[in-house]
């Protein structure tokens, strides 16, 4: 009897260990319950939160009025007012910049994918190795620096205008189709540079663990190496993108009605300069989400850069 009542208190004592419910028949823990110091911590944030919420929003307003007062206190905002937001132009305005905008989205879509495509071909041939590459890596190296120091509406004014006067036989005159090889030139530098640099960031032991396994060194480029660079670099593409989506307006030098060339018309018949206002505010419209996105982007590889979730 002595045994057996000993065993039984030794047994409790260990349920008592164990932090077990004499109730619980599965033997669970006791759910966590936070303690009133981590409490106290969370309150003390929310509130912090709360008030640099408050103190952003009133900075906010206050730099709002006081640039309102700047503007509308001017003495010259009357005319600038009837010139350049006039509600009556703005309404006959919208429909055509609308109109117009999509031939500068079709003109993102189709520049967009050729600029990829191209500019990927440039950086791949620019870190080719060996001898026998050197004169193709001379000729893209020498194609980056030309397009990347041309500005964009010299070129644009070469080919739109200079293509046309040489009169060459099956050469398109379209303005369209000019405008969108300038910006594919112009643009597939510079995506050729952000291409190369992720190429060249990738760690050399990639390639030589890839050609260790059997891989040649054309699978290495295509299966190790390019996943990762263009993993890298999606935040500076899709900048690049972003840039791409204005620059689609300077097409209109040729003639091309887009948006900006609808608006120019506007302007030009009315002498009031609101529709270049209105399509302004289109393409700010349009370029903020992509904005956004990118910032989204960067953001989120930098979270999973940071615990080590990209190589």
């Amino acid at each position: 009897m002595t045994v057996v009542k000993d065993e039984s208190a030794r047994d409790g004592g260990d349920d008592e260990d164990d932090g077990r419910g004499a109730n619980d028949p599965s033997g669970a823990a006791d759910p966590y319950v936070p303690s009133p110091r981590r409490l106290e911590r969370e309150r003390y944030r929310r509130a912090r939160a709360r008030r640099a919420t408050a103190i952003a929003a009133l900075s906010t307003l206050v730099t709002g009025a006081a640039l309102c007062l700047l503007v509308v206190g001017a003495p010259g905002w009357p005319r600038t007012k009837e010139t350049f937001f006039s509600g009556e132009y703005a309404r006959e305005a919208f429909p055509k910049v609308l109109e117009g905008l999509w031939l500068n989205l079709r003109l993102l879509l189709v520049c967009g994918a050729a600029v990829l495509v191209l500019g990927m071909l440039i950086a791949v041939a620019r870190t080719l190795r060996g001898p026998v590459f050197f004169p193709l890596r001379v000729l893209t190296a020498a194609y980056t620096d030309f397009f990347r120091g041309l500005p964009l509406i010299i070129n644009l004014m070469i080919v739109v205008l200079g293509v046309p006067a040489l009169r060459l036989q099956g050469v398109t005159v379209d303005p369209v189709l000019l405008g969108g090889t300038a910006l594919t030139l112009t643009y597939s530098a510079y995506v050729a540079e952000v291409f190369r640099a992720g190429i060249e960031s990738v760690h050399p032991s990639q390639r030589a663990a890839a050609r260790s396994l059997g891989l040649s060194n054309r699978q290495a480029l295509r299966y190790v190496v390019l996943p990762q660079a263009v993993r890298r670099q999606v935040p500076p593409l899709l900048n690049d993108l972003v840039s791409l989506q204005k620059d689609t307006g300077l097409v209109s030098i040729g003639g091309a009605v887009d948006a900006v060339r609808a608006a120019d018309i506007v302007v030009g018949r009315s002498l009031n300069y609101t529709p270049y206002i209105v399509a302004g505010l289109v393409f700010v419209a349009l370029t903020i989400p992509m904005t956004r996105f990118t910032d989204w982007v960067t953001a989120r590889m930098d979270r999973r850069r940071a615990q080590g979730g990209t190589t």
